[in-house]
């Protein structure tokens, strides 16, 4: 049977319908905005009559006719005065008024559900913060809760925020494990899946939780403001630092706190090591790393997990080498030794001799090791000596050469480390989910928060020498050359990578040589420490992968 088509009428007066309700929405809107004092007073003079009717009813049956004329004696004095129906009349609107108002109700306590959860959580904590021989004890079943708990917040689905607890002074506040304990319930009473911070104030015996807003995943690769010897590791919470970099995040230009990384010859963190799972986010933060220093210095690059997640840096000015193979890497750092104690001798001849240190020793050097262990596994199946053995030496006297050396490894492999490398890395960064005893062991301190089990990439921890441990989250920094990378963070890490220059080959860097020594026979030695003044790239390493020789350094 065919279906016979709708009548115009209703097919089309859809739109006319849709359209009629809002004009007559908007013209109610309007009304109520001109006509607002009038419903005020209206509602005023409502309430003003229930509650003379409520007062009517509550006065006795001998008491109304002596209150009848009570009212009528006023009525008929205002009635003779000068203006007094007037004045009466203004008094009585103006009464209405100020009744009618919308007042917003000030919450004074919490609500039923409130309380539940508070009384739960309070009977929780009895075990822990109660002993028997306590006479009057603070935490005890069936007991109080009100004493113990102070500036209580919840937030719109009904679940803790913000506490204040009371503790007992016998408490053991300042074992590790104690707090450990009360945290881990704190945790799991107030709602998984977020992080809370717990500040433990041992003198008033008390004990502050707050849930931490997530940090902001939006921040992307760009120029930050900072010094040259200065590095943004990541973002974290505000007022956890003393300083704000203007950023844009997202769409919007803001304020973020950074965590700042200090290197150079007065650090006293100059080197770093960052541990985390795969896909965690190091080598995001080893990218970011070497896309800031390029302005003020140079890089060479160890990969071990041969992805290829530096090619972008290849050939770029600045960039010594970017090795992937056992082969390179070794030549690369055998170099890199060669030079630091080439820039100590120089240094320490210029001052003997009274002079300032050359300008090609103060110009900073990187040297950034992704997955050591990987190299290390198979020198040991070559025979051949572990690429991390050659880092002692930058490592040690890295600080007074200006050369900093930065290692990125995997929890698995964390105990491949060498013990320079443990030693001397004294700035720590954690990416990615671990456990709290993990985090406590790496960073040589636990966090005073509870990491979530799933967290974005880059998201972590860190902590410079001796200091506080702070939330980070390293800025996305991804593999241009990866497909999987958004179109803006392509673009941005584009923007920020250095020019190319003209790869050199090694058979016209050996010309280059031939030619420089029979000008200069000092110039053809081949130990450092025969000619003090030779700048870094007459013996920059050379490879398939890598730069064979790079301009003479910029004045830093």
């Amino acid at each position: 049977m065919a279906r016979r088509p709708l009548p115009r009428i209703l097919s089309s007066g859809t739109a006319q319908i849709a359209r009629s309700r809002e004009i007559a929405r908007t013209a109610a809107d309007s009304a109520t905005d001109v006509l607002h004092p009038l419903i005020t007073v209206s509602r005023g003079l409502r309430e003003l009559a229930s509650a003379a009717r409520r007062k009517w009813t509550a006065t006795p049956r001998e008491k109304r006719g002596p209150a009848l004329l009570l009212v009528a004696g006023c009525v008929l004095g205002i009635g003779l005065l000068p203006f007094g129906p007037l004045i009466s009349l203004i008094s009585l609107m103006a009464l209405a008024g100020w009744k009618g108002r919308v007042r917003t109700t000030v919450k004074t306590g919490p609500d039923e559900a409130e309380a539940g959860r508070l009384k739960a959580l309070y009977e929780a904590l009895v075990p822990y913060f109660s002993v028997p021989e306590d006479p009057a004890p603070l935490f005890a079943h069936g007991g109080d809760w009100a004493g113990a708990f102070s500036d209580w917040a919840f937030d719109a689905n009904g679940r803790l925020s913000e506490l204040r607890v009371t503790y007992p002074a016998y408490f053991t506040d300042g074992e590790d494990e104690s707090r450990a304990r009360i945290e881990q319930l704190l945790h799991a009473k107030s709602g998984r899946g977020r992080e809370y911070r717990f500040r433990w104030d041992e003198e008033g015996n008390q004990l502050v939780m707050t849930v931490l807003p997530a940090l902001s995943t939006a921040i992307a690769a760009q120029r930050f403001v900072t010094v040259p010897g200065e590095t943004v590791l990541g973002f974290t919470d505000a007022g956890a630092v003393q300083r704000t970099v203007p950023v844009t995040d997202g769409d919007e230009a803001r304020d973020a706190p950074p965590v700042i990384w200090r290197t150079g010859p007065r650090s006293t963190e100059p080197h770093l090591l960052a541990a985390g799972q795969p896909g965690s986010g190091t080598t995001t933060l080893l990218r970011s790393i070497a896309l800031q220093v390029l302005p003020h210095g140079d890089v060479l690059i160890v990969e071990g997990g041969g992805t290829g997640e530096y090619a972008c840096l290849t050939g770029r000015a600045g960039v010594l080498a970017v090795e992937c193979g056992l082969t390179g890497a070794l030549i690369s750092l055998e170099w890199a030794v060669r030079e630091t104690e080439r820039r100590l001798i120089a240094a320490n001849r210029a001052r003997q001799a009274g002079l300032p240190a050359p300008d090609d020793t103060r110009r900073p050097l990187w040297i950034l090791m992704d997955r050591p262990s990987v190299l290390g596994h198979l020198a040991a199946a070559d025979g051949q000596a572990d690429p991390q053995s050659l880092l002692e030496v930058p490592l040690r006297h890295g600080r007074a050469a200006c050369v900093t050396v930065v290692v990125a490894e995997q929890f698995d492999s964390l105990d491949t480390l060498s013990e320079a490398v443990r030693t001397h890395t004294r700035a720590r960064v954690v990416l990615g989910a671990a456990p709290h005893e993990q985090l406590a062991a790496v960073l040589g301190a636990a966090p005073h928060t509870t990491p979530t089990p799933d967290v974005p990439p880059g998201r972590g921890y860190a902590r410079l020498g001796t200091g506080p441990v702070l939330r980070l989250q390293v800025p996305a920094t991804p593999d241009p050359y990866d497909d999987a990378t958004s179109g803006n963070h392509r673009q941005a890490v584009l923007e920020l990578l250095p020019d190319r220059r003209p790869a050199v080959t090694a058979a016209g860097d050996a010309e280059e040589d031939g030619a420089r020594a029979a000008q200069n026979p000092a110039a053809g030695t081949p130990s450092g420490e025969e000619r003090p003044d030779q700048s870094p790239a007459a013996d920059a390493p050379a490879g398939h992968d890598r730069v064979a020789a790079v301009t003479a350094p910029a004045e830093s």
